[in-house]
């Protein structure tokens, strides 16, 4: 009876932040010594005292029953904050977290690109995830067909929206790979039908797998960029072999016995 007591003490507690489960779970005795957080998954609704982390530069909030930001406002060291998976509909709260640079809120109830103008002074946010496909979070906000366009004008400092890099040289090669997705699937279609090829008999026209002309350039700037990465990659692997060469060679000369002259 007093285990079951005591249980449901515990659980009452997750769902608030209190000094003690901040302490208890990063064994820190002083709130304003906490650095990096992380409270997934413990069924909490109420933020409680994390306000008084005023040092906190990552916190981890995901999986809980979040609605409330409010005490984050004073977080203003924060640069990594991950919402995801709550019940989150106002982000004005985080208009004080003047050094957020990642935040990710994907699979809440944020319903329009109104919602989003608080965090427009933000200016060092780079990084807004929205939405992720790999886990089916999203936001009601997303099911707007100008969404994107609108997110990328009213942050003009983003580098990645939703895992995919929107500005600098990986997300050029992104968007190549995607024009030939693109080109390829144009191939599908005859007349806006898709095109069965299940059953492709071997006497297709000779020009049927030919990509267009016009296409031609976006194939080449493909393969120049990946084999400029491929090459970058293979320098780093040689300078890495190098290095770890080096190092096991001046330990093995730590470990090898002392001579003396006799």
């Amino acid at each position: 009876m007093m285990d079951s007591k005591k249980e449901r003490e515990q659980e009452a507690d997750h769902e608030k932040v209190t000094a003690v489960l901040l302490k208890s779970r990063t064994g820190e005795f002083d709130l304003e010594s906490i650095l990096f957080l992380k409270l997934r998954n413990l069924g909490i609704c109420d933020l409680g005292c994390i306000g008084e982390c005023i040092n906190l530069e990552r916190l981890d909030l995901s999986g809980n029953g979040i609605t409330n930001l409010a005490p984050l406002a004073s977080l203003r060291l924060l640069a990594v904050l991950s919402l995801s998976a709550n019940r989150i509909a106002n982000l004005e709260p985080l208009r004080s977290c003047e050094s957020l640079q990642n935040l990710n809120v994907a699979g809440n109830i944020i319903p329009s690109i109104e919602n989003l103008h608080c965090l427009v002074s933000l200016r060092k946010l780079e990084n807004v995830r929205l939405k992720d496909n790999t886990h089916n979070y999203t936001n009601p906000v997303c099911r707007n067909l100008s969404y994107r366009c609108a997110v990328l004008e009213m942050f003009p400092n983003i580098k990645v929206l939703d895992g995919e890099r929107v500005v600098g040289r990986g997300s050029d090669l992104y968007q190549l790979c995607k024009d030939i997705d693109d080109t390829i699937k144009a191939g599908s279609y005859k007349n806006g039908q898709l095109i069965e090829r299940i059953d492709c008999k071997p006497w297709v026209e000779d020009t049927y797998w030919e990509i267009k002309r016009s296409n031609n350039a976006i194939i080449d700037e493909a393969y120049k960029q990946f084999n400029d990465v491929l090459h970058e990659c293979r320098l780093l692997n040689n300078r890495a072999t190098h290095v770890i060469s080096q190092t096991e060679r001046s330990m093995s000369l730590k470990k090898q016995p002392k001579q003396y002259a006799i």
